[in-house]
């Protein structure tokens, strides 16, 4: 007899734990949920989620709904066969306690970073914003409140010195399946008997939704640390981002540097645009005004007429 299990998530990130659930030999995907297809770039064709085209290629029922709760249609697939558990990871949508108490086993949610710490839409970019060298991965027993369910398996995640936000979701794609497939193995072990730890809620820490303004430096508030952390967390989205001489300047690398300025100002003297921040110097190595290529810092300051530069904290200009 196979466990029958409804999976629901959406972008690319998902598609390997999904992968690892139709391919294992104990387990039947008797469902897909998925978000509708949504319009997508230049000239807004729509596109199928990454989630929902895989379960069109295996041949697996899919359901897309903009809202699981009222979707009459997919609540009475789930009252009327019998489901042992769901699996849900970067799905996008809350589920409500009349979904979640269906299943026989209960509801499991993957999330990237070790419980409690890190609950919310953003673990990966929060883990790389506050310099942290290890994440992980959590599935928890999901309950109506967010990332607040029971333990059921972890992992350590290493973050290497060279990991940014997109090459971290890419490790963290992969570690997330290995997660799964463990959680599976040890599912059938037990005989669906798992052993669950509470999180300590004492140790709760969260990682609400990025923003695009979030790119902005700010160095009268933040120091070079916290600014190499963000241009870290915020690659390849939203990116980093000053405003120099009424130009909204995307930064692409940041290095430190030893000589010392107060916060805010902009030095140019040796050939590099160097900012003081409150505490420590950065230079901007790598750069790019508005509609050009990306270049080095220093045929930027050679291109440019005004060889005084100030910078602006001009948050109407945010795009």
């Amino acid at each position: 007899m196979k466990y029958r299990v409804v999976f629901f998530g959406t972008p690319d990130f998902s598609v390997p734990s999904l992968d690892i659930i139709f391919q294992h030999v104990d387990f039947e995907v008797i469902a897909v949920v998925s978000m509708p297809d949504r319009p997508a770039g230049r000239g807004q064709k729509l596109k199928t989620p990454p989630v929902a085209e895989y379960a069109k290629q295996k041949g697996l029922k899919l359901f897309q709904s903009e809202n699981v709760n009222k979707d009459q249609f997919l609540n009475q697939f789930l009252k009327t066969n019998e489901i042992d558990f769901y699996v849900v990871i970067a799905f996008a949508q809350f589920l409500g306690n009349d979904i979640l108490n269906i299943p026989k086993h209960g509801a499991f949610n993957i999330h990237t970073s070790l419980l409690p710490k890190y609950r919310g839409a953003a673990p990966i970019q929060y883990a790389l914003l506050n310099g942290d060298h290890t994440t992980g991965v959590s599935i928890q027993k999901m309950v109506k409140k967010m990332d607040a369910g029971d333990l059921v398996y972890s992992h350590d995640v290493v973050i290497s010195p060279e990991d940014n936000s997109g090459t971290l979701f890419k490790k963290l794609e992969q570690e997330s399946a290995i997660g799964l497939k463990t959680f599976l193995d040890l599912f059938m072990d037990k005989k669906g008997t798992l052993t669950f730890k509470s999180q300590e809620e004492d140790n709760v820490s969260f990682a609400p939704t990025i923003q695009k303004e979030d790119g902005l430096i700010n160095p009268f508030t933040e120091d070079s640390i916290k600014i190499q952390n963000k241009l870290r967390a915020y690659t390849p989205w939203p990116g980093l981002f000053i405003y120099l001489n009424d130009m909204r300047l995307k930064v692409h690398t940041i290095e430190a540097f030893p000589k010392v300025l107060n916060p805010g100002d902009v030095d140019t003297q040796l050939g590099s645009l160097l900012i003081g921040t409150t505490k420590g110097t950065i230079r901007l190595s790598g750069v790019q005004p508005e509609g050009k290529k990306a270049q080095k810092d220093t045929d930027f300051l050679n291109g440019i007429k005004s060889k005084k530069i100030v910078l602006q904290l001009n948050k109407d200009k945010y795009e």
